[in-house]
């Protein structure tokens, strides 16, 4: 009963916690007036492993960025389905196109291929 009396003890202080969220690199972009996407996870269907779904985030400025690159779309949602199509489309084109190199040419000899 003394020990809550007592004038010499010293008075804990209340433990500060941090308080301050960290800023996401979302945040941090969007402040800096850059665009920003990430992919932020995917899903693949356990039957057929060649389907699936990316999940995508990004900013306003994203957005308007691709807008003004001609992408259109009802919402922000399409505008980004719209560039990320193209975005796959591109990779596989550039894979058929390294396929249909490599069945063209001709080993002729250590030196020299030739190309059809």
């Amino acid at each position: 009963m003394l020990d809550k009396w007592n004038p010499f003890k010293k008075k804990q202080e209340p433990k500060r916690t941090n308080t301050k969220k960290r800023k996401s690199e979302k945040d941090l972009a969007t402040e800096a007036g850059e665009p920003w996407v990430s992919v932020l996870g995917m899903e693949l269907d356990e039957g057929s492993l060649e389907r699936g779904a990316f999940e995508l985030d990004w900013n306003d400025l994203f957005v308007a960025k691709l807008v003004r690159a001609g992408y259109q779309g009802k919402t922000d949602n399409d505008i980004v389905d719209n560039w990320f199509q193209d975005v796959c489309r591109n990779i596989v084109m550039e894979s058929f196109q390294k396929e249909q190199a490599m069945t063209n040419v001709e080993n002729i000899d250590e030196h020299r291929n030739a190309y059809k």
